[in-house]
């Protein structure tokens, strides 16, 4: 389904990678026209077995795994890792993402590949980076985040850690890793003769990197940031508010918007308050502004006041599931939701590229490949071939 003016025609990937970060970034680099080659081990990528399952196939492998091809290798024998390192020769880019020093141990590592194809683009995704007092460990998203802070801003102020629900490390990760490996292929086209390079993503090190306004508090201030629920430590109102039938949030970032909050409420008196005068004292006495609001709240349902915030220009939403996300109008009108055929035939639907380009969405082909689906091809071929 890729054109040829999709920005990473031509491009060759060869992805050993298994479950999120190094799937996300290997199918982001497809979906912008690259030709994924995914080398699994003979059982298949762990995800493969995660529900749901239907005809033996897991949805949640597919919506990580789209147009790519699949080939099954055992890399510790020596006719299998010999056809791993025809592939990744005749290709562009590695991607892995095991832990630091495993490569190496299979002989695949960047020292052997660096030595016979010097313009390689060789990315490794791992818990704490290719070096480094921890660069040994293990990690996923759960101990990412712990690690990284984000479990000690989320949830309620005396509720028990939390992590975020979308597994942020794993994906911030992979992104920074489909980004590095445009920006060196862009480097590489620019100057052919500075080589290749390889690419070290620590996930612990992505993930403190979007903690930018946390890491920033923390610098200015001395002190830990503190978990606040969905309330903000320097905006209000700016949080997720009750009513009569349900929740939703508000985010009135400035002043306007606060005086805007204030006549839809019919509270005009508010701004003339001396404990919310400013953007500062609002947040500092929001558990008082929100007993105010929510009194008023209680009087009316979501729509309802979603509905009078969005006509006053203040950014309001419900507290939204995934199934009334996808039902969004704004989704509809943004195609993101694709239809997708199972290896075995099964239909069913996944979120496609979400990324516009002059207008337009990216053609991808939201196929995922059977376990060695392309292993015959594979194994004989000259070059790396375009998926069927």
């Amino acid at each position: 389904m890729h054109t040829p003016n999709s920005p990473l025609t031509g491009v060759k990937v060869v992805e050993f990678c298994q479950v999120a970060a190094g799937p996300f970034c290997g199918m982001l680099l497809a979906d912008y026209g690259a030709q994924v080659v995914k080398v699994e081990p003979p059982e298949g990528d762990t995800l493969r077995q995660w529900p749901p399952i239907h005809d033996g196939d897991s949805e949640n492998f597919a919506s990580l795994n789209r147009a790519k091809q699949s080939i099954a290798l055992d890399l510790k024998n020596p006719a299998d890792l010999a056809v791993a390192r025809r592939l990744v020769l005749e290709s562009d880019v590695l991607v892995e993402n095991n832990r630091a020093g495993a490569m190496e141990r299979l002989g695949l590592g960047w020292p052997w590949f660096r030595a016979r194809k010097p313009s390689l683009v060789y990315c490794s995704i791992s818990a704490y980076g290719q070096d480094g007092p921890r660069a040994g460990e293990g990690g996923f998203d759960l101990t990412m985040q712990a690690a990284a802070g984000v479990m000690s801003v989320t949830g309620e102020p005396e509720g028990a850690p939390v992590k975020c629900g979308v597994p942020i490390s794993d994906f911030t990760a992979g992104l920074y890793a489909a980004f590095s490996i445009a920006a060196a292929l862009a480097r590489l086209r620019a100057d052919p003769a500075g080589g290749g390079c390889h690419i070290d993503v620590p996930m612990f090190a992505t993930t403190l990197a979007v903690g930018a306004l946390q890491t920033s508090e923390y610098f200015g201030t001395g002190r830990n940031p503190r978990r606040l629920g969905s309330a903000h430590p320097r905006n209000a109102p700016y949080q997720a508010f009750r009513c009569a039938d349900g929740w939703f949030a508000i985010a009135a970032g400035n002043q306007k918007l606060w005086r805007a909050v204030c006549e839809v409420t019919g509270l005009p008196q508010l701004p003339d308050d001396p404990r919310f005068a400013t953007t500062a004292l609002r947040a500092a006495n929001q558990a008082a502004l929100k007993d105010l609001l929510e009194t008023r709240f209680a009087g009316s349902g979501v729509d309802d006041w979603v509905g009078r915030f969005a006509a006053a220009g203040v950014p309001s939403a419900p507290i939204n599931g995934f199934a009334e996300a996808l039902a969004d109008p704004q989704a509809e009108h943004l195609h993101l939701v694709q239809p997708m055929t199972l290896p075995h035939g099964r239909g069913t639907r996944t979120v496609g590229c979400p990324v516009r380009f002059d207008g337009a969405v990216l053609p991808v082909d939201t196929r995922p490949p059977a376990l060695d689906e392309h292993g015959a091809l594979l194994r004989q071929a000259p070059s790396v071939e375009a998926a069927p």
